[in-house]
């Protein structure tokens, strides 16, 4: 096995434990804005290594650029877009969660 396919494995395999972390996050965490936190992170960290694995296996071409381009896009629209719904959330009154320690 060679030094590239060990590296491609090894930001596959993170790219594909941050996005379960995402999917446990949006399942796991009490309300919209800690999930919505963990989405935005987890997810854009996971799609990163991804698409850097996809990057290195495909070598200096317009395969690669396509996908720096993509990670650029995902760069923008996922912190924007994570913005929106939480934006969107206060907007609307939804409280975050709090213990009940918290609240009194």
């Amino acid at each position: 096995m060679e030094i590239q396919e060990i590296v491609v494995l090894l930001l596959a395999a993170g790219g594909v434990f941050f996005a379960i972390v995402a999917a446990i996050g949006l399942v796991r965490l009490p309300d919209v804005y800690t999930r919505t936190h963990s989405a935005s992170k987890s997810e854009t960290f996971g799609a990163v290594l991804t698409l850097t694995a996809v990057a290195i296996t495909f070598g200096w071409d317009l395969s690669s650029l396509k996908t720096v381009l993509l990670l650029v896009f995902m760069f923008l629209t996922n912190p924007t877009a994570a913005h929106a719904i939480v934006r969107a959330a206060a907007d609307q009154d939804i409280e975050p969660w709090t213990t009940e320690d918290e609240e009194s």
